[in-house]
C-alpha cells in the first residue's frame, strides 16, 4: 500500500526530467492534475503543449513504497503493448521505469482516455450489459505471448468472516475453496475489472476507456466475471453481482459449464473482498457513495455470498 501520497499535481524532479525526454519535440508540460480514486498509485494528468498551440494529455501512474510496483508497473506496460490495436480501449505506453532507473519511484506515463468512472446506483441497470460486453472482448484477445498465470488473492485459512455474517454459511463457502482449482480454458484477463476501472462517456451508457492493467493475467474467465460480479454486489446489492454472469453469457461470453465449477470461482473472489473491505470501500466514499460504510459493505458481501451459496451451491 502507499504510505506517502502526494496530494499534489506537482511532478517530482527526476520523473518530470524522464516524462520531458518522452515528449515530442517542441513539448512541454503545461499543467497537472491529480486524480483521484486510485487505492495503491498515484496518478496524475498532464497536459502537454505545442509551440503551435496544440495541447494533448498524458497521465502519469506511480508507485510510492509499494513492494511489487516493478511486477505490476512491467505487467501492466506489457498489457497495453499487447493491446495496441486491439480495440480494447486501454491507454497506450509511452514509457515505463518499473525499476526506478530514472524516477523517483516506479512509474509509467501513458495516453489519456478520455471519460469518467460513474459509480452511483443510477443507470445501473444499463451499464451492466456495457460491462459485460466489454469483458467478453478483453477475453477475446489472443496474445501471442501468453502474460503470467492468475493469482487467486485469497486461501481458505485468509478468509475474513464478517461479524454480521452467518458462519454456517461462511463455513460452506470457505470449504469450497479448499477443493481443488476445477480445469479451465484460459483467457487474457484484465483481473480488476470494476465500475472504478471502467470509464463512460458524458452520457454514462457508452464505454470509452478501461484503465489499470496492472493485474493483467493468463486464467479462467469465470475469475474475471467473479471479480466484477462482487464488484457490483458490493456497490449496488447483491441482485447486481448475481444479474452480471447472466450478462456475461447474453454478451456471447462462455462460462464453466458445471454449477460447481461456476460456484468455485465465484465464492473463491467473493471471499478475497472479505480481506479486503475496508480498503475497497473507502475510495467508493471518496466518491461520493458515503453510505457504503464498512459495515454496510460487509452486510452486502455476506448476502452475496449467502445468495451465491444458495443458487448455485
Amino acid at each position: 500500500m502507499v504510505t506517502d501520497h502526494d496530494q499534489t499535481g506537482t511532478v517530482r524532479p527526476l520523473t518530470l526530467d524522464w516524462v520531458s525526454r518522452h515528449l515530442e519535440v517542441g513539448e512541454r508540460i503545461i499543467s497537472t492534475e491529480v486524480l483521484h480514486g486510485g487505492i495503491t498509485a498515484e496518478m496524475r494528468k498532464l497536459t502537454v503543449g505545442a509551440r503551435d498551440g496544440r495541447a494533448r494529455q498524458l497521465v502519469l501512474r506511480t508507485f510510492v513504497d509499494v513492494e511489487f510496483a516493478a511486477d505490476w508497473l512491467s505487467r501492466e506496460a506489457g498489457a497495453l503493448s499487447l493491446l495496441a490495436g486491439s480495440g480494447v480501449p486501454a491507454p497506450g505506453l509511452v514509457a515505463v521505469d518499473a525499476a526506478a532507473v530514472h524516477c523517483e519511484y516506479p512509474s509509467l506515463l501513458m495516453t489519456h482516455v478520455p471519460g469518467r468512472t460513474v459509480l452511483g446506483n443510477e443507470g445501473v441497470e444499463a451499464r451492466i450489459p456495457a460491462l459485460a460486453r466489454q469483458l467478453v472482448a478483453i477475453h477475446a484477445v489472443r496474445p501471442v505471448e501468453r502474460p503470467r498465470e492468475y493469482v487467486a488473492l485469497t486461501t481458505a485459512d485468509t478468509v475474513v468472516v464478517p461479524r454480521v455474517a452467518d458462519a454456517a454459511v461462511w463455513g460452506a463457502a470457505i470449504d469450497v475453496i479448499r477443493t481443488p482449482a476445477p480445469a479451465y480454458e484460459g483467457r487474457f484477463l484484465h483481473r480488476d475489472l470494476q465500475p472504478g476501472n471502467v470509464l463512460f462517456d458524458e452520457s454514462g451508457g457508452r464505454i470509452t476507456g478501461v484503465v489499470d492493467w496492472a493485474a493483467a493475467s493468463w486464467g479462467p474467465a469465470d475469475l474475471d466475471v467473479a471479480h466484477c460480479a462482487v464488484s457490483l454486489a458490493l456497490l449496488h446489492g447483491p441482485m447486481w453481482g448475481l444479474r452480471f454472469a447472466a450478462a456475461y453469457e447474453e454478451a456471447g461470453g462462455v462460462l464453466a459449464a458445471a454449477k460447481s465449477e461456476r460456484l468455485y470461482w465465484q465464492v473463491r473472489d467473493a471471499l478475497a473482498s472479505s480481506e479486503e473491505v475496508q480498503v475497497v470501500s473507502q475510495p467508493w466514499r471518496e466518491a461520493g457513495r458515503t453510505e457504503l460504510t464498512t459495515r454496510v459493505v460487509e452486510e452486502r458481501l455476506d448476502a452475496y455470498v449467502t445468495a451465491l451459496m444458495e443458487t448455485l451451491g
